[in-house]
């Protein structure tokens, strides 16, 4: 059976200290930033997966030099507007929507007209939400049906700065609009819903004229043109989102601890700890430092004795929000039900995640009840599956993946689940370290 992964036993409780992959999004961010910085800029701990190999592709592809090998990648900057823009150029993002939504605001000044392509289930998604607002900058960009890739970006020579309100809590698209920001004559203002803050705390490290003042509710960020700014060197801290599953599997693993190394605790990204923490999970961050404006930290976890429902607060959504899935999980072995509201984002990924949650929980035999936006989960702390569950036709989503293999690993059951593959997009390393801790259980 060509690449499904089969799982027929549970594993049984662990103590471990693990490291996993560089963080995703701080490696596309500083792929991009180091292509345009004046000077050769170094990255140690760099994800190689799909999403970053193709950033490297694409900015090699504007004529920037890059090199890479299992230890140190080095982008050799040509500052600023150090693009070359060249007849004919196709970008290919595969599945990374961080790549094809960031990238285009850098693009809006090009001389010729740039296609940008992705596979199957990117170009399902939704590139309306930064086509509108960079055409506001002068650009001119098409797409399919006026919503989805391919997409064509044709440039202007004179960006214009905009006012832009950000309302869905969406990172990709505000930091699209700050990247055009630094192309723009004049002062570019963005109100943005809270969402995860990288891209900012980079331009602060790096002395990038973007400030941001801080409401309750919402960012008000002032981005200026910048003329130049100096290479840089980078160690990527892990990465949260990798670090979760394992996270949920000592949660609903009796009798297991683990700890994770370096990770990168940026508050806007640890939504899932403070949900956990609210389910009855004891989580403890050790060795905590400041690097490079990012907070991080080891994160030790126990295996909590019983797990609490949750009425979980929608302000809670966006630092968690790729972590919903597992979260999911956890949902269906605590005693009670859980809601989780506001969260039709979710169905705007990789693919419709609020969907495949619920359908996964379904297959376990947890009862759910589902809206667009919402799920109710009737957990049961005494699951145990003994039956065959097939998990196909989820567009190669790579949470899907790991969230199946992680109920498949915590409950039992025969689990077929196909497309094993489509961990290369974020994180080759996940079935290793799997590995690893059933073989040390």
């Amino acid at each position: 059976m060509p690449n499904v992964l089969v799982n027929k036993k549970k594993i049984t409780s662990f103590k471990k200290t693990i490291m996993v992959s560089g963080d995703k999004s701080l490696s596309i961010r500083w792929l991009l930033f180091a292509s345009l910085a004046s000077g050769i800029s170094k990255a140690s701990n760099l994800l190689i997966s799909e999403d970053v190999l193709a950033t490297i592709n694409a900015i090699r592809k504007l004529g920037i030099k890059v090199s890479l090998n299992n230890k140190e990648c080095k982008v050799f900057g040509r500052g600023i507007d150090g693009y070359t823009y060249k007849k004919n150029i196709v970008i290919d993002a595969k599945n990374s929507g961080t790549l094809a939504r960031l990238l285009p605001g850098l693009l809006i000044n090009t001389t010729h007209g740039i296609k940008m392509i992705g596979d199957k289930s990117l170009s399902q998604r939704d590139f309306k939400r930064i086509a509108d607002p960079l055409r506001k900058f002068g650009a001119n960009l098409k797409l399919k049906n006026k919503k989805k890739l391919p997409m064509i970006i044709i440039g202007t020579k004179n960006p214009k700065s905009i006012k832009y309100f950000e309302t869905r809590g969406s990172a990709q698209c505000k930091s699209s609009v700050i990247l055009a920001g630094l192309r723009a004559t004049g002062s570019t203002i963005i109100k943005a819903k809270k969402s995860r803050n990288h891209t900012e705390l980079l331009c602060k490290h790096l002395k990038i004229p973007v400030s941001v003042i801080r409401r309750k509710k919402i960012d008000i960020i002032k981005v200026q043109k910048v003329q130049k700014f100096k290479s840089f060197n980078y160690k990527i801290p892990s990465d949260i989102s990798s670090s979760a599953f394992f996270i949920a599997l000592t949660c609903l693993i009796e009798n297991s601890s683990l700890i994770i190394k370096g990770v990168n605790i940026n508050p806007s990204r640890t939504g899932i700890i403070t949900i956990l923490e609210k389910m009855g999970v004891r989580i403890i961050y050790k060795n905590q430092k400041i690097y490079k404006g990012e907070k991080i930290a080891d994160i030790k976890i126990r295996s909590p004795k019983q797990l609490k429902a949750i009425n979980c607060p929608s302000k809670l959504n966006t630092g968690a929000i790729d972590e919903f899935l597992v979260i999911f999980l956890i949902a269906a072995k605590a005693k009670g039900i859980s809601f989780f509201k506001d969260l039709s984002e979710l169905n705007q990924k990789e693919s419709p995640r609020l969907k495949w949650g619920s359908k996964i929980l379904n297959m376990m035999g947890i009862k759910t009840i589902t809206t667009n936006d919402s799920i109710k989960i009737y957990g049961n702390p005494n699951l145990k599956i003994n039956k065959k569950i097939i998990v196909k036709n989820y567009f190669k989503d790579h949470r899907v993946f790991m969230t199946s293999l992680v109920a498949a690993l915590a409950f039992g059951g025969n689990w077929y689940i196909h497309d094993k593959d489509s961990i290369k997009t974020s994180f080759p390393d996940f079935l290793k370290i799997i590995k690893d801790l059933k073989n040390n259980a």
